[in-house]
């Protein structure tokens, strides 16, 4: 009878274990987010701009009327809507263009203009404000399906780990390229490896001593830009403009606790930890902490074809496919099974030596 009571418990803590396990999702993880999403912002989004491409929002969307998917881009290969928010809309009302659709977790208090194609909005909770004409919104969804709520948080989780994993294995990459300064501006002179990648390794403060950037890509398929420090002011100027950077540089500010970007910029931004403040826009993919948005976020999203090499954090699945990785249980995870199981073996035991001292 012991034995059986045993074998039913360390079976019902090893489904708890695998339920409290990540499942293999398929939300873009890795570079594939950056192709995916025109901005991420992990945290909180306040805004009163727009987003050409599509939206990814891990917290709460507030701030004054703003817009997203305004123009007409590549549908989603992973079925990703124009706008997901993770917590609430608050604010003024906020335009869907172009058939975006939009999921939301939470409330959908500011209310939504639904522009363009019939379009689909999922909303976890409640939604106000919402002429929905000949689209569908559908609301409730979290009590209906606590699934809803559930696959949200976990996406959300997945992207803040991979964003965060990527810019690290970003940052530990050695230099093949150099930053020459001569004067107000600063030459990047791009030196690709076989891979087509080339490196740069650079410090706030250089970066900060140069009003105007001369990018030469010089063929690379993917230049790096890893830029150290805490504090970052991005109010340069881009010689030549900013078209074309941001399919194929990344700046990657690994270290950055708050970033204020005041100029155009040229080239996708990879700042997960930053709160982040824009008065500018940016041609290219970005990844924020929090954000204050007062700038554009213009496509031009990320399309080089590095990958992290497979195993590495940030990496996809699949070393290219779009879509997914399969995460493990958490050594946590695993650590607090074998101390479960350890205590029920010791309590077995003791059972069994109380039966055996009766008899």
């Amino acid at each position: 009878m012991v034995k059986r009571h045993f074998t039913s418990t360390i079976g019902a803590l090893l489904a708890s274990v695998a339920m409290a396990a990540p499942a293999m999702a398929g939300v873009p993880v890795g570079t594939d987010a950056l192709r995916e999403w025109n901005l991420i912002v992990l945290g909180n989004l306040t805004s009163s701009s727009e987003v050409e491409g599509r939206t990814f929002v891990g917290g709460d969307l507030t701030g004054n009327s703003s817009n997203y998917n305004i123009k007409p881009g590549t549908p989603s290969s992973n079925g990703q809507p124009g706008l997901v928010v993770v917590g609430d809309v608050n604010g003024g009302t906020k335009n869907l263009n172009n058939g975006s659709g939009a999921i939301v977790g939470g409330n959908v208090n500011s209310g939504f203009n639904l522009n363009g194609d019939p379009q689909t909005v999922q909303v976890g909770g409640t939604i106000a404000n919402t002429n929905v004409n000949q689209n569908t919104v559908n609301s409730g969804l979290a009590t209906s399906n606590p699934q809803f709520a559930q696959d949200l948080q976990q996406d959300k989780s997945l992207i803040t780990t991979s964003m965060n994993e990527l810019s690290y294995q970003l940052g530990t990459l050695d230099a093949d390229s150099q930053l020459q300064i001569s004067g107000n501006r600063g030459t990047f002179n791009a030196v690709p490896g076989a891979d087509g990648v080339a490196v740069f390794n650079i410090t706030a403060a250089q970066l900060d001593s140069i009003g105007e950037i001369q990018f030469n890509l010089n063929g690379a398929d993917t230049a790096i830009v890893n830029v150290a420090g805490s504090s970052i002011r991005l109010n340069d100027n881009f010689l030549g403009g900013t078209a074309n950077l941001g399919e194929h540089v990344i700046w990657n500010f690994k270290d950055a606790a708050d970033l204020t970007l005041t100029t155009a910029w040229g080239g996708s931004v990879l700042a997960p930890k930053a709160d982040t403040q824009t008065f500018n826009y940016i041609q290219g993919s970005a990844v924020f902490g929090n954000l204050l948005q007062n700038g554009e976020m213009h496509v031009g999203t990320y399309a080089g074809g590095y990958y992290p090499p497979s195993g590495q954090p940030g990496s996809s699945s699949g070393g290219g496919s779009s879509g997914g990785s399969t995460a493990v249980p958490e050594p946590e995870a695993f650590g607090l099974f074998a101390l479960a199981a350890a205590g029920l073996l010791f309590a077995r035991r003791r059972r069994s030596r109380k039966a055996q001292a009766i008899d």
